[in-house]
């Protein structure tokens, strides 16, 4: 991602966003990598790529929803993904990622989980769309690689 590239942060209330077109030759590690350092406020977000579009989508409620329903608070028009996929809860100060009785399952490092406890830095399969889990905390956002305003909300 270039320094000119300019960021757009969403919450899960609403559809995700797109974040900067994904550059040609860039892992999916490597754009994580890029925004991770672009991120200046603290807190749990997922990136993912939709088509040529990168997405961050910032984890703020009690719980987040993910399938291919209208309802989805991230929502995917995919067949691999079903209405009610998977939901991402706040329980104390930690965020489960749970299968929502979905048809496909959710994978974490080729595993079929029912629950899972997020970790910064984990990723996960929900249908074709590969979502990575990165969570900054409130020293590390301080030290912020990019100036306060590179991410408009």
């Amino acid at each position: 991602m270039s320094a000119d590239d300019q960021l757009d942060l969403t919450t899960a209330a609403h559809s995700p966003a797109p974040l900067a077109p994904t550059q040609a030759g860039e892992s999916e590690a490597e754009l994580v990598d890029a925004v991770r350092a672009a991120l200046t406020q603290a807190g749990d977000y997922l990136v993912f790529s939709e088509g040529d579009e990168l997405r961050v989508v910032a984890l703020i409620g009690d719980w987040t929803r993910i399938g291919r329903s209208t309802a989805a608070d991230i929502r995917f028009d995919d067949p691999t993904v079903s209405r009610r996929h998977a939901l991402i809860i706040r329980e104390e100060e930690v965020l489960k990622l749970v299968d929502d009785s979905s048809l496909n399952g959710i994978f974490v490092a080729g595993e079929r989980i029912d629950r899972y406890t997020l970790v910064d830095g984990d990723s996960f399969l929900v249908g074709r769309y590969q979502m990575n889990f990165i969570s900054i905390t409130a020293d590390v956002a301080a030290k912020g690689a990019a100036p306060p305003d590179s991410l408009p909300v």
